[in-house]
């Protein structure tokens, strides 16, 4: 049976898209950094659609968790992985019950150099390049699939002198497409932009090297009572928010 709280929230994911442009509200929303190109464009149809209004911050998965342990004001969470927003509920900084599976990310491989990267991934044992960008995988999810794909090859001690970590997933793309380093484990999503066309030279990893990257959304403590954050966690659940995510890389 759900507690109050709970059967509080679900009814204000129900009706909380149709709210009246009176009653219009804003929620801060922590964003995962892989996220935040579809975010900011789900964010305008979101307002256009609620009348609600988002107030955005993007960064690496683990920061935002130690941020909302210490009392950031965030409302929702939208997370790089599902165990932070699990760790949140169990630590009763985030509302049991409203958690769920908003997108499954994919790592690739990528460079800005046109034809570097083959399809198979045979360039990381290659000696032509010096650096490779990665999240850093103590806080960022996709640094930690990054790692499992290193291992799986075998070559997580031989590359280990020429890694560049990045604070999060969106720094890792900043070191590839300035130059600083000539490869990048980045997200499908950041460089598979629907309506541009593709840059450089991407390998899709196989799923299987690394373990399945579940991004879920969570309503934190502080967003309880914000029918923004209930708006936004219902519209993410929609067909066109689902139709926009799914055309930035995601599964």
């Amino acid at each position: 049976m759900l507690s109050e709280t709970a059967a509080r929230i679900a009814a204000a994911l129900f009706f909380a898209v149709a709210l009246p442009a009176a009653q219009a509200a804003e929620a801060t929303v922590a964003v995962a950094a892989n996220f935040a190109g579809p975010m900011a464009r789900i964010a305008a149809e979101f307002t256009a659609t609620t009348g609600h209004t988002l107030k955005l911050s993007s960064g690496a998965t683990g920061k935002f968790y130690t941020q909302i342990v210490q009392g950031a004001p965030f409302d929702v969470l939208l997370s790089a992985d599902d165990e932070t927003p699990r760790r949140l509920v169990n630590e009763d900084h985030a509302v049991a019950g409203t958690a769920f599976t908003y997108a499954i990310g994919q790592l690739v491989l990528w460079s800005a150099t046109p034809g570097l990267v083959d399809e198979q991934g045979a360039v990381l044992g290659a000696a032509t390049w010096r650096h490779l960008a990665i999240a850093n995988p103590k806080v960022a999810p996709y640094g930690a699939a990054a790692m499992q794909v290193l291992q799986a090859r075998g070559l997580a001690d031989t590359l280990a002198p020429r890694l560049v970590t990045g604070e999060s997933i969106a720094q890792a793309y900043q070191f590839v497409a300035t130059g600083n380093a000539e490869l990048g484990f980045v997200a499908l999503s950041q460089v598979a932009v629907p309506g541009q066309p593709a840059k450089g030279s991407m390998w899709r990893v196989p799923s299987a090297l690394y373990g399945e990257i579940r991004q879920d959304a969570v309503l934190l403590k502080p967003g309880a009572q914000n029918p923004a954050a209930a708006a936004l966690l219902a519209y993410l659940k929609t067909a066109p928010a689902r139709a926009l995510i799914e055309a930035h890389g995601y599964r």
